[in-house]
Order: structure tokens, then C-alpha cells, then sequence
């Protein structure tokens, strides 16, 4: 062992070759940090300190207008953040369901494993996560954490907030009762939810945060009633016949809406309406006379807000009489060098609970601050003022357009009104705009159902002198029924109109931001980033797109949906084009497609959807030349790639009907090539760990058994789950077993633009889940009832009810034709529930009445196309792993490296444990740790060394346009042979992100020209030809030059033990001794390498030569980067 660690520490030690000196690196750059950290702090003395209470919102938009207001560095910034993660949009919190990704939500960017993002260190601002303050010492002038910490100030801005207010109902305390505030809470709700079963919620509360907890409710799957103790819903910005048609399409939706609701107690399961009793909640009891109990079994309370003014009160800061702190114009409380912001500050006696207010309050404060304490100077003659807030808004609340703008409710001495009111309850749409007595100025309005010409109400509302037309009444009618279908939202072309409310955004900077940007940098996301437009509640979406897609206009480009930069049409566009091509010979390949309707090489993204579209026409076996560079990560393989180049093994069972002999089969084969065995959650067995040289084989041993692919790769037809049935359950009703599995094996093998999930249930207990499936069936006295377009994952969908009492031929029938519609016309990626979503009918009719006038009335003509392409599909199935498995010379494609039958166990390029008796890989490292993003020097690390020509092998050997692995020594390289640009490559076969051999199995193409590899593991993209990463990124391959002579492919190398040095095999294997062990009973699994091993030991003896000792300085930049794995 002393051994190995004196050779290495050769290779890797700065001094390696200096024999007087033993030299620390870690020592020496915690040397450097510690003196760079005094040095800061020493000149942070001199420099003002600004510490902020609060990282909200607020609180973070007020310290980047400090930021941009301090271009001396005059201040440092300290931040308060109670909450785990920095600052995050609360606004949208209801859109976490979307990805269960907070950084989504993030107002700085992505978040960190300790919930921070890199914002804060690029402008030095402190941030102390999970630290409540709890003191502010205005004497001393220090704020104290709850940690402990104490920090000085020379200003501190309160930005705490408010927090949900709880009435005091009897029965608050009970579990299954949550508050709607926090990613936190969301979570909680979600957890509580799954753990106890939860089937129908209350909602308190019915305003507009009451509302968006109804529909996160909602969006849990979970029955949702609102219960509001107004006579009528948001009863701040509408009234009755607001709330009129606001119920009714809410209703419409399946929620229930109980108004004049008098909440007693919350009812405990121990049948308790006491404020001791610790049993779940039951049902909400009512003081209305003659209400029955509703039964719940959890509460979520959106009652509205209360500021957290305690740390002001304790500080003896002014309190409102009903709480707030007390503020003047500036923003400024009655302590010195203290401000509050946002909806903890009191103005005009007054609360302002909407985040534009808070960002207004936040911009007054950084430049009164910048003045004040800065000795900046205020642009303006006038002293930054917060004088009040226009409490318009615009929003989009379960579904249906809400607004109110101006004097929306006038008081009853208020003489100088005029109303017109629309109210067709039909399309439940209703709109109130109020005028002056003479009906020459519009005041005020609202708007619900149709709020599309918002933006021009509003500004003829609030605006200075805006005349309105000859006619008044000439506004009320919704742009709806002026012309038959809803309209886009009217944006206007005045520079100084205002778009985002929230960020106080005009039409003009947008505008300026879209010139800046170019028509190449112009996306969606950067204009958003630049300009702030949309970041706030996001009702300016559309409006910002709108823009976007005028000024693109005008400077000569145009708003894409293309696939991407090869092809100039999205994917239905092209599918279209291919389908109903008059020449089917002339589009049945990539070339052909990319020659006729694209241009270039093609790439990562384009690639794998074209080849989706070939397999749903032409439907050949994809690992073949021609197809199988255009896979996928997974479907090149046909197995899942897993952590570390391992794969996954899925065999079909269909119906999840499995025979005894196949289930000891896997288990057999799952011993003897050491695979990790799990049951999924579909009904099927997952075996994890297989090398993919090993592939071919596994697949004939369970072919032997009589399974076949699974399709667990592609994007397919994955299972039709089912329950056991009429069969053997007592309460089925028909055979859902033997339905289910022809399901499956009519559907298996068909690719799609993304996966698809089936389920057939027995009776309408559901125990298949057939709801949340992309087509489910549930069994019923008379056939079966057909639901459409679910699915489960990170949004989940309920299928919509498309048939009722259907045999099964016509649930075939029926299915062929659907599926068959969303391969032709869904986007790339897109799930059936996303696609299904934006159908609709000519009548205004909805998904399910597009689909049954397509399906069942053929009022597109197009059944028989859709029938007769399905059964071409069905008439076509291959078993992938068979057509593999019988031909030698597509099995022969799956060998480990290409230039010789020598392999390497997957156990010596990644560490393994024992986990409950079976072995897994050990954790990942995370990203910026050790074995993660290693870095070649950006030198030639070779530069100095001595190189020969080394055949690697024939021309046959290397398929055309994919890559493939060698083994020189113990280096694994990738070989790309790029025969549509007549050009080879050869790069390190090691992704340097994390550290895996995997690059061969990337899919090449091009960027701008550029030739690229994309890794299979998570896209990261390198130049083929100098080896950096494409984008972003800042990671680089090492690239090695190739040439053919004859038939012989030779490749420029230096000696094998400086190669090894730098690239081995076994010096670059992830380990991770110290992986997580949740259950206690991870055990190391030694490396299989031993050989491995004493190769390098000897390659290190050889390594002190003088070619060597030339290229110290390189070696040492790159080894300190890479691993220390044997120490």
C-alpha cells in the first residue's frame, strides 16, 4: 500500500521532482484564503453596512437596485433569510407542481445543495440561510441572528414580510390543518396528502391567495372546496357578478365554492372540537343553521395576512394601531437609519399586500439609502417618494381571466359614476366598466372571463388625459364577441406604456432589450432576465411574447418554434411534411429528411426526433447503420443508461403477467451477471448494473425464457398496468388481466414523441390507476369507460372520460386512432396530457370534444389514414433485442472496444457497495467536488512529448457517424468516424463532468458548423476539434489527431505510460468511500482491478524519465484536478 501512495503521490504531487521540498497544495490555498478573507475584511472596515432583513422578493429586488446604484463599492450587504433557500418567486408558488424544482422559482438563478445560487458571491452579498433575526439593537445599532450572529449596521432595511393569518377556529392545531406560504408548506401538503390518503381538502379562505390554494390543492389530485365567509368571492377587487361567473368556472373545474360560511371547528377523527385534541382533522363544522358537517381530511387556511412587525415592536419601533411599521414617504420608520419594506410597511396607514407596491417601496428605499448614506446624488430634482400604489391587476385564477383596475368599487357617496355592465352568463364572462358622471373618463373596471384588452382599459383608467372613443359603450363588449374567438391581448406600440406592473416595465425598455439582445440572443428567457418583464407574477407573459415577436419582426428575424438550428420547422411541422410526402423512398432517412427540408450535420435534439419519426413510419430496427446514430442515450443501447455507463435491463410483462420460469430466469441471470433487481412501479422487474458489452448476452438468456424488450429505453409504449380482475378479485366486473395484455401486445415496440404509460382497472375501485395513465381503462357491467391524456410524473394529470360502456374492440379502434394522432401531431418531448391540453374545436368545444369529432365523427378525414398506419405498426413489431441477439454482426456492435476482446469491469471505473445484499454504485459526488468537472490544461498536455502513429484499427471497425471505444494501454479513447463531413476525431472517452467513460456513446452533429459530441449522460456538448465544451460551460475534452492510411486508421500518441498518466482507466475511477448510508448497511465492494492496479504501479516507475520530468508543470495542472482516489 506505501507503495502505491509513494507512486502516486509522484504523479500528483506539485513537487513531485523536487527533492529537497515536500509542498502542500491544500495548505497553501487555505493559506491564500484566510489572508485574502483578512485583507477583505480589513477594507470591508472602511466601507458602509447595509444588512437587510427579510431575502424575499422585496427585500431582493431592493439589494439589486442598491447594487446598481453603489458602481463605487461603497457598501457591503448582509442578508437574513429564514427560509433554506435564498429568495424565490412566492408569487408563482402554485407553478412548483409544474417541476417540483425550486430553482425554477428562483429569483437569482439555480440553487445549491445548501439553497443558495451563485448571485451572491459574484456581487459579495452575504447571505445567512435558516437565520431568523431576532433582535435589532437600534443603540448599538447591530441585528442578532438566531444563530447567534451578531452584525453591525449603518443601515438596516426590514423587508420581513407578513405571514398567513389563522382565525382562532377551534381545531387549528390538528394535523392535516397547513397554511399556504412557502415551497415548505407545499411540501408538507403534498407529503401529508400521499401518507394519509387525503381524497377532499378545505380551502378558508377566497380571496386571491385563497384561490391559488384551491388549485394547488387541485393540482394534488385532491377534491378541493373554498370556503369564504364573504357573501361572494375576492370580495376586494369584484363584486356579485364578478363573483357569478367566476364560480361558475370554477365550478365547471370540479371545485366546490361554499360562500356565507361560518367555520365553527374543525372536527378531529376522535369526533373533538377542541383546541387540545391532537387527532387528525375530519371535517369542517359550520354556525350556519341547517349546514351539515363537510367532511375533509385536510384544511389548508388562506385567510389573508398579517405583517411580522414583532422584531420592530420588540426594537421600539412605531407600530401601527393594527400592526405594520410605521413609514414616511422614504420609507423610513421612527428609529434612525432603519427602513421597513414591503407588506411589513405601514404608509398612510395602510398595508399593501401586492409584490408591484413592494418593488416600487424597494426602489424609493435604495436610492434614498444610496443618497443618504452613499453620497450618491438623486438624478431627480425631487426626493424619492413612495406615495401609494396602483392596485390594478391582471390574473389568470383557475383557469379563468380575473381583473380590476382603477376605482373598481366607488363608494356609496361617490356621485360621479356612470356603470356599464356585460353579463352573459353563458360564456361566463362579465365586465363592469365605470365611468364619470358625463361619461368622458373611464375610471375604473372589472373583468372576468375575458381580460384581453387589459392592457388598453388600464392605461385609459390611470393614464394622464386619455380620451376615450366617440362611443363609451363601445369598450364593454369582450373582445370575445366582437369577432367570434377570444383574442390575443392588445399591446400597445406607445415606448412608454406599462407592461409589468410588478417590475414597473415600459414597452419602450422591452424594446431596447430585444435591440441589445440581436436576433440571435433573443429568446423568451433572455429577455426576461435582462429586462425583468414577466419575473414578477407573470400575468405580462404573453404580452412580453408579443413584443418579443414584433421588434424580432422588425429587426429582420422572427419568434422560432423550430426543432432546432437544422431544421426551420417545429416537429409536427416536420412530421407533416415527411408523412404526406408524394415520394416515401425520398424521406426514409436522416440524410434524406436533413438534405430536403434542413441543413448541417444535425444534432442532439433533432437526431432522436427524427429517428422517433422514422420508427413510427418505417419502423426498421434502430441499432442498424442509419438509425443507430440517431439514438438516443438509451435507445442506442437498448437499455437505460444508469450512473457511471452502467445499464438497465426491463423485459415486457405484459399485463404484469409473469410466468414462474421467467421469474426465476431474471433471477438467474441476475446472479450471474450481478445485477442489481428491483419490482417497478409498473408491474415489471428493473435489473441495474449491466455493462453494455454484457447486453447481448443477458437478452439471450432471457429470451431463452420467452421475454423480450421491455422498452424501458425509448419513448414508447412502456406497460398497460392492471389489476388482477374478474379473474380472482370478488368485486371485478370484467377480465382486465387478458384486456390488458393484449393492450400491451398490440401497443409494444411503437415510438412516440414521449413515453406512454396504460392501465385496465376491473371495476371502478381503480386499483391499476388507470386515470393517470396516458389511455386508461376502467371496467364497468357493460365494457369499459375510456379516459384520455393522463399521466403521473411531476405534474400529474387525470385522464379526461372520452367513452363510457365500450367493448373492446372499440377501445382498440378507438386507441389506435388517438395514439396514432399525437405521434403525427404532438410536439417533441411532449406527453400526451400537454398535447391533449391545447386541443380544441372550431365551437370553442374543449379536448375531449376535438378528439371525439377527430376519432369517432372523422370530421378531419383522416380515420382511415390514422387505422391503416397503426396497423402497419402492429403488423411490423420487431422484439429489438432478439433482432440483436440472432445477428452477429449487430451483436458485434456492442463490444467493448473496437481494437481488441480485452474488457474492464465495470467495478474498475466506478466504486460499488453493498447495499441490503446486493451491490449498487456509490453516490455521486456532487458537482464541484472531487471527481467532478475535471479539467485537461489548456495547454497541449502532450505538448513535450515523444509520439508515434498507433493503428487503432480498420475502417470497418468504426460505424459511420456514431463513435466508437478503444482501449490503448489502460486509456479508453472515442473514435468518431463523421462520414456525411468525410472527417475522423479521436477524444478522451471520459465525460469530464462526472468522471464517466461514456462519450463514444454520444450522439455528433454540429453547431454552427462546429462538429460536436453530446454526452450521453447529461448533453454537455465538445467541440470534436479543439475539445471545449460548446455554451456555458467551461469543462474541455483532450483531443488527439487521426489519420486513415489505406484501410488502417492510425491515431498520434504519446507512450503508453504517459497516456495512462494523465487518461487510465483505473487513476480516473469515481470512488466515493464515504457515500451515504442510510440504512447502516453499505459495505465497499473492492475493485476488481487488481491488474489494473500493478500496470499503473509499474507505468508509474516509468514515468520518472526525462519526457516526464519536460512536462511536469502540465501533468501537475491536470492531476490536482482530477482524482486522489488511492490515497
Amino acid at each position: 500500500m506505501m507503495r502505491i501512495l509513494t507512486l502516486f503521490s509522484l504523479v500528483v504531487s506539485v513537487d513531485a521532482f523536487a527533492p529537497k521540498t515536500t509542498y502542500d497544495v491544500r495548505s497553501a490555498a487555505s493559506f491564500r484564503t484566510r489572508s485574502a478573507q483578512k485583507l477583505y475584511m480589513a477594507a470591508d472596515d472602511d466601507k458602509k453596512k447595509v444588512v437587510v432583513i427579510g431575502n424575499g422578493m422585496v427585500g431582493q429586488r431592493l439589494m439589486e437596485n442598491l447594487l446598481k446604484i453603489d458602481t463605487d463599492k461603497k457598501c457591503t450587504i448582509s442578508t437574513f433569510c429564514e427560509e433554506p433557500r435564498a429568495a424565490y418567486n412566492r408569487v408563482k408558488l402554485t407553478s412548483y407542481f409544474d417541476t417540483r424544482d425550486a430553482s425554477d422559482l428562483s429569483m437569482t438563478g439555480a440553487f445549491d445543495d445548501k439553497g443558495k445560487t451563485a448571485w451572491y458571491d459574484e456581487n459579495n452579498v452575504e447571505i445567512f440561510l435558516n437565520d431568523k433575526v431576532v433582535s435589532v439593537d437600534t443603540e448599538s445599532k447591530t441585528v442578532t441572528g438566531k444563530s447567534g450572529k451578531v452584525v453591525p449596521y449603518d443601515v438596516a432595511v426590514m423587508a420581513t414580510g407578513s405571514f398567513p393569518f389563522v382565525p382562532p377556529i377551534p381545531g387549528k392545531q390538528r394535523p392535516g390543518v397547513f397554511v399556504y406560504r412557502t415551497i415548505e408548506d407545499l411540501e408538507a401538503m403534498l407529503a401529508y396528502a400521499k401518507e394519509n390518503n387525503v381524497k377532499s381538502a378545505a380551502v378558508i379562505g377566497g380571496g386571491l391567495l385563497g384561490l391559488e390554494a384551491a388549485k394547488a390543492v387541485k393540482e394534488m389530485g385532491v377534491e378541493s372546496h373554498i370556503i369564504e365567509f364573504a357573501p361572494i368571492l375576492m370580495c376586494r377587487q369584484i363584486d356579485e357578478g364578478g363573483h357569478n361567473a367566476l364560480v361558475g368556472t370554477i365550478e365547471e373545474m370540479g371545485l366546490k365554492v361554499h360562500c356565507n360560511a361560518r367555520t365553527e371547528s374543525f372536527v378531529g377523527t376522535d369526533g373533538t372540537t377542541d383546541n387540545d385534541s391532537m387527532a387528525p382533522v375530519s371535517a369542517l363544522r359550520f354556525g350556519n343553521e341547517d349546514w351539515d358537517d363537510l367532511p375533509v381530511q385536510m384544511v389548508v387556511v388562506s385567510c389573508g395576512i398579517k405583517p411580522r412587525d414583532e422584531l420592530a415592536r420588540d426594537a421600539g419601533i412605531e407600530i401601527g394601531e393594527r400592526g405594520g411599521v410605521v413609514v414616511n414617504e422614504q420609507l423610513q420608520t421612527s428609529a434612525k437609519d432603519i427602513y421597513a419594506i414591503g407588506e411589513i410597511a405601514l404608509y398612510n396607514n395602510f398595508i399593501y399586500g401586492l409584490i408591484a407596491p413592494g418593488y416600487d417601496m424597494a426602489g424609493v428605499a435604495a436610492k434614498v439609502i444610496g443618497n443618504d448614506l452613499l453620497g450618491y446624488p438623486i438624478d431627480s430634482e425631487e426626493t424619492p417618494a413612495f406615495t401609494g400604489a396602483d392596485l390594478s391587476t391582471k390574473l389568470k385564477l383557475l383557469g379563468c381571466d380575473v381583473a380590476s383596475f382603477g376605482v373598481n368599487q366607488p363608494k356609496p357617496d361617490d356621485e360621479d359614476v356612470n356603470e356599464l355592465v356585460w353579463n352573459d352568463p353563458i360564456d361566463r364572462v362579465y365586465r363592469k366598466l365605470i365611468f364619470n358622471k358625463e361619461g368622458t373618463k373611464l375610471r375604473g373596471g372589472i373583468l372576468v372571463g375575458d381580460a384581453s384588452d387589459y392592457a388598453t382599459l388600464h392605461k385609459l383608467a390611470v393614464g394622464e388625459d386619455q380620451e376615450l372613443p366617440a362611443s363609451p359603450a363601445t369598450l364593454l363588449a369582450p373582445p370575445s364577441a366582437r369577432g367570434g374567438a377570444p383574442v390575443e391581448e392588445t399591446v400597445s406600440s406607445d415606448p412608454t406604456s406599462l407592461v409589468c406592473s410588478c417590475n414597473d416595465v415600459t414597452r419602450g425598455a422591452i424594446a431596447s432589450v430585444v435591440q441589445e439582445l440581436g436576433v440571435e440572443g433573443a429568446t423568451m428567457s433572455a429577455v426576461k432576465k435582462c429586462s425583468q418583464a414577466g419575473t414578477g407574477c407573470g400575468g405580462c407573459e404573453p404580452q412580453v411574447k408579443k413584443i418579443l415577436a414584433e421588434e424580432l419582426e422588425k429587426l429582420g428575424g422572427k419568434l422560432s418554434n423550430s426543432l432546432c438550428e437544422h431544421f426551420d420547422y417545429s416537429r409536427p411541422e416536420l412530421m407533416a411534411l415527411v408523412s404526406s410526402d408524394a415520394d416515401p423512398s425520398s424521406v426514409d432517412t436522416f440524410d434524406k429528411i436533413l438534405a430536403k427540408h434542413g441543413h448541417g450535420d444535425g444534432c442532439e435534439i433533432c437526431k432522436p426526433a427524427v429517428a422517433s419519426m422514422l420508427a413510427s413510419l418505417v419502423n426498421k430496427v434502430i441499432v442498424d447503420d442509419g438509425l443507430a446514430e440517431l439514438q438516443d442515450t438509451n435507445d442506442r443501447s437498448l437499455a437505460n443508461m444508469q450512473r457511471g455507463g452502467t445499464y438497465s435491463v426491463v423485459p415486457r410483462v405484459p399485463g404484469g403477467e409473469l410466468m414462474p420460469d421467467q421469474l426465476i430466469a431474471m433471477g438467474e441471470v441476475a446472479k450471474k451477471y450481478n445485477l442489481y433487481t428491483k419490482v417497478t412501479g409498473a408491474q415489471r422487474v428493473d435489473l441495474f448494473g449491466a455493462a453494455r458489452h454484457e447486453l447481448p448476452d443477458i437478452w439471450e438468456e432471457l429470451g431463452n425464457a420467452g421475454l423480450e424488450s421491455g422498452h424501458a429505453y425509448g419513448k414508447a409504449l412502456r406497460t398497460v398496468k392492471s389489476c388482477v380482475g374478474s379473474t380472482w378479485c370478488r368485486y371485478g366486473v370484467q377480465d382486465s388481466v387478458s384486456f390488458a395484455v393484449e393492450v400491451e401486445n398490440r401497443y409494444k415496440g411503437i415510438r412516440s414523441p414521449h413515453k406512454m404509460k396504460s392501465a385496465v382497472s376491473g371495476c371502478t375501485r381503480e386499483c391499476a390507476e388507470a386515470q393517470s395513465k396516458d389511455f386508461g381503462m376502467i371496467a364497468t357491467e357493460h365494457g369499459y369507460n375510456l379516459y384520455l391524456g393522463g399521466n403521473g410524473g411531476t405534474n400529474p394529470v387525470h385522464g379526461l372520460l372520452f367513452a363510457t360502456d365500450i367493448d373492446e374492440a372499440t377501445v382498440l379502434k378507438y386507441l389506435d386512432r388517438y395514439i396514432m394522432y399525437y405521434i403525427l401531431t404532438a410536439d417533441r418531448l411532449e406527453r400526451t396530457a400537454v398535447w391533449q391540453a391545447k386541443l380544441s374545436t372550431a365551437s370553442g368545444g374543449g379536448p375531449i370534444e376535438h378528439l371525439k369529432e377527430v376519432i369517432i365523427e372523422d370530421k378531419l378525414g383522416i380515420c382511415d389514414e390514422l387505422d391503416r398506419r397503426m396497423q402497419y405498426l402492429v403488423d411490423t413489431y420487431h422484439d429489438e433485442w432478439a433482432e440483436v441477439v440472432k445477428d452477429p454482426a449487430r451483436r458485434a456492435k456492442f463490444k467493448q472496444f473496437a481494437n481488441t476482446d480485452e474488457t474492464i469491469a465495470k467495478e474498475d471505473m466506478l466504486e460499488f457497495v453493498d447495499m441490503r445484499g446486493q451491490e449498487r454504485p456509490a453516490d455521486w459526488p456532487k458537482d464541484g467536488q472531487p471527481q467532478t468537472n475535471w479539467r485537461a490544461p489548456d495547454t497541449d498536455i502532450f505538448a513535450k512529448s515523444q509520439k508515434s502513429w498507433v493503428k487503432v484499427g480498420k475502417v470497418s471497425d468504426f460505424h459511420p457517424n456514431v463513435g466508437t471505444p478503444i482501449l490503448v494501454g489502460d486509456t479508453q479513447l472515442a473514435v468518431f468516424n463523421n462520414v456525411n463531413r468525410g472527417e475522423w476525431y479521436v477524444t478522451q472517452n471520459m465525460c469530464p463532468h462526472k468522471q464517466a467513460f461514456v462519450l463514444s456513446q454520444g450522439i455528433i452533429g454540429d453547431h454552427a458548423g462546429q462538429p460536436k459530441v453530446a454526452c450521453p449522460l447529461h448533453k454537455k456538448t465538445f467541440s470534436l476539434e479543439d475539445g471545449k465544451e460548446i455554451g456555458d460551460g467551461d469543462l474541455k475534452i483532450i483531443t488527439f489527431p487521426v489519420n486513415v492510411v489505406g484501410d488502417d486508421v492510425m491515431v498520434e500518441l504519446p507512450a503508453e505510460p504517459e497516456l495512462d498518466a494523465i487518461l487510465g482507466t483505473n487513476g480516473l475511477r469515481v470512488v466515493k468511500s464515504d457515500c451515504i448510508d442510510i440504512a447502516g448497511d453499505a459495505i465497499k465492494v473492492p475493485s476488481h482491478g487488481a491488474k489494473a492496479l500493478g500496470n499503473v504501479l509499474d507505468a508509474g516507475e516509468k514515468l520518472v524519465s526525462e519526457s516526464i520530468k519536460k512536462t511536469t508543470t502540465a501533468l501537475r495542472a491536470t492531476q490536482s484536478n482530477a482524482t486522489s482516489t488511492e490515497e
